[in-house]
């Protein structure tokens, strides 16, 4: 964080910046991402020439990706340089080495980016709010007290997104979504399990130093209200992604634990239908009526 990052940082152009913070706060793009996260009126030729001198002078680098497509993400002299200038009240350093950017966690991280792109593009659509840095990866809450030689059980949600509707001329709507991306890498009982370790969350209590439990549970120290969950499967096929949600819905109904904690509303959608529809179509399975579509708000057609 030296004087020389943020006078270098005022070289570029306000959407250069605005592409280093989107580095910062989501590890690793493509230049497509890029593209319709800050330019989406431009071209991806365009967008390039605005990440060429980013990488020229060290603050961003890039990692093959599939199909031959550039991965970005920030370097460690291009988080000095946005630390210097960006005032935010929480910073997360967790920066992509090279190997971390060409290897097996690249496609839930860009996944998950994608899911944040699908909210974007349809807050513009509607002149909602929901931007480039609307959601966080890796939201982190206790859900059990430590113990000697034990320590607490942390819930970790993919990410978090927020997204501000406009409700008239002069009230908004704020929501907050846990974001769980699904590729079907672990076995269905543990993502239903998960399901009841969110429920766990929203009645959890730790202890106070008095030892006795607050009135209110930990998770409205943070949210005006507690977050439903979209559960979002990639790299599956349509009919696999069907049979694991039918799967996943079955486990949970069966859970022994969910008669003691229940449910929290949490829908599913495939990352395909997301993207090409949006999530204001009606592309989302509620995990308490399976049998109809709604859209992420709840509604069997499109909200407005």
């Amino acid at each position: 964080m030296t004087p020389a990052s943020a006078t270098q940082a005022q070289v570029f152009s306000p959407v250069a910046v605005e592409i280093l913070e989107s580095l910062y706060q989501h590890r690793l793009l493509t230049g497509s991402q890029i593209n319709q996260l800050h330019t989406p009126h431009r071209t991806l030729r365009w967008t390039r020439r605005i990440l060429t001198p980013l990488h020229e002078h060290g603050l961003i680098a890039r990692a093959g990706g599939p199909h031959n497509y550039a991965l970005w993400y920030l370097t460690d002299h291009g988080a000095d340089t946005i630390e210097a200038i960006w005032k935010r009240a929480e910073r997360r350093r967790r920066l992509s080495s090279p190997e971390q950017a060409a290897g097996p966690l690249r496609a839930h991280t860009l996944a998950v980016n994608d899911v944040g792109i699908a909210f974007v593009r349809a807050a513009r659509q509607r002149e909602d709010e929901c931007g480039p840095l609307s959601w966080r990866h890796e939201i982190a809450h206790p859900i059990s007290p430590a113990r000697p030689r034990r320590p607490g059980e942390l819930l970790v949600a993919d990410a978090l997104l927020i997204y501000i509707q406009a409700d008239g001329e002069q009230s908004i709507v704020l929501h907050q979504r846990f974001i769980e991306l699904d590729r079907g890498t672990l076995p269905a009982e543990q993502l239903a399990a998960k399901f009841t370790r969110y429920a766990r969350l929203r009645e959890y209590r730790p202890a106070t130093k008095q030892g006795g439990a607050p009135a209110r549970p930990l998770w409205t120290a943070y949210y005006r209200s507690f977050p439903s969950v979209l559960v979002v499967l990639a790299d599956q096929s349509n009919a696999g992604s069907r049979r694991r949600i039918q799967r996943t819905i079955a486990l949970h109904n069966t859970d022994p634990e969910r008669e003691r904690h229940g449910s929290v509303p949490t829908l599913f959608v495939t990352l395909a239908d997301l993207t090409a529809h949006g999530p204001f179509a009606p592309v989302f399975i509620d995990l308490q009526s399976p049998g109809r579509y709604v859209d992420w708000l709840g509604e069997p057609q499109p909200s407005r």
